[in-house]
């Protein structure tokens, strides 16, 4: 199965900026893959995923505008970019992958956690 690892959480002041890390032991299930984040008390969310092919990209209205999804797919790495930090986004953030398919073109889909099956251990995001 694949491997997936975060990094680059922490704790920032609001209207600060993060990078998050995640690195794929396996090429092949960075087709189609994201980022979810899980506040206390509340559900998992998506909040930016990618396709490949064709490119498809998926924020949620919570982030849109704010943060920013890319690869690097040399290094099997996605990034998510968070500008202008709020106490809302205050969350463990998780990077998850599945094995791509038509399905990663359906906005509704790619943002949905319930359609990824491997996740990392996350990352600790906190903003205040």
């Amino acid at each position: 199965d694949v491997q997936l690892v975060e990094s680059g959480g922490g704790s920032v002041q609001a209207g600060g900026s993060l990078r998050l890390s995640c690195v794929a032991s396996e090429e092949e299930y960075t087709t189609c893959i994201g980022w979810f984040r899980q506040a206390p008390g509340k559900e998992r969310e998506g909040v930016a995923a990618t396709y490949t092919g064709p490119h498809t990209e998926y924020y949620s209205d919570a982030v849109k505008g704010r943060f920013t999804v890319s690869q690097d797919t040399d290094k099997n790495t996605l990034y998510l970019q968070m500008d202008s930090l709020k106490a809302e986004d205050t969350a463990v953030y998780y990077c998850a992958a599945a094995y791509g398919g038509a399905w990663c073109r359906v906005l509704k889909m790619l943002g949905d956690p319930k359609e990824y099956n491997y996740w990392g251990r996350g990352t600790q995001v906190t903003v205040s």
